[in-house]
C-alpha cells in the first residue's frame, strides 16, 4: 500500500477506536442514570410537550390530576387564546400555550358545552371561534 492508503486506514482506525469508546461511556452513563432512578425525558418528548420546555412536561403528567383551581385557571387562558386568534387549531393553540394537546381536551369540551366557543370543521380539521 502507498503511503496515503496507510494514513487513510490510520484515520480509520482511529476513528472507529474514538467512536468505541464514546458508545461505551454513553451506554454506562444510561446505566448509571437508570441504576439512579433518575430518568430523565429525551429532547424529542420535551420538544413534543410544549415548545421545548420542562414546565409543559412537568405540569402536564399523563395521569395525574388537575385541580378544579388549576383547570379553572386553564379554562380562561384558553378562552381568553381563542378570543385574541379565532380560527385556529387544537394543536396550534396548545403550542402558543406551551400546553399539550391532551391537556387541553377538557377544557375545550367544557367551553364548548358552555357555549363560550363554537367550532366548525370535524376532528383535525377543526377550528375554535370564541362568543
Amino acid at each position: 500500500m502507498s503511503t496515503i492508503d496507510d494514513a487513510i486506514f490510520e484515520a480509520v482506525e482511529s476513528f472507529v477506536e474514538q467512536l468505541k469508546g464514546l458508545i461505551q461511556q454513553a451506554a454506562l452513563e444510561s446505566v448509571q442514570t437508570a441504576l439512579n432512578g433518575r430518568n430523565q425525558p429525551s429532547q424529542r418528548r420535551t420538544k413534543a410537550a410544549g415548545g421545548g420546555t420542562m414546565a409543559g412536561l412537568q405540569r402536564y403528567e399523563a395521569g395525574a390530576k388537575r385541580t378544579p383551581a388549576e383547570l379553572a385557571a386553564l379554562i380562561k387562558k384558553l378562552h381568553a387564546h381563542i378570543a385574541k386568534n379565532p380560527g385556529l387549531r387544537i394543536e396550534t393553540i396548545g403550542t402558543a400555550l406551551g400546553v399539550p394537546t391532551k391537556a387541553l381536551v377538557l377544557p375545550v369540551k367544557r367551553l364548548v358545552s358552555e357555549r363560550r366557543v363554537s367550532t366548525k370543521g370535524q376532528k383535525r380539521a377543526t377550528v375554535y371561534f370564541a362568543h
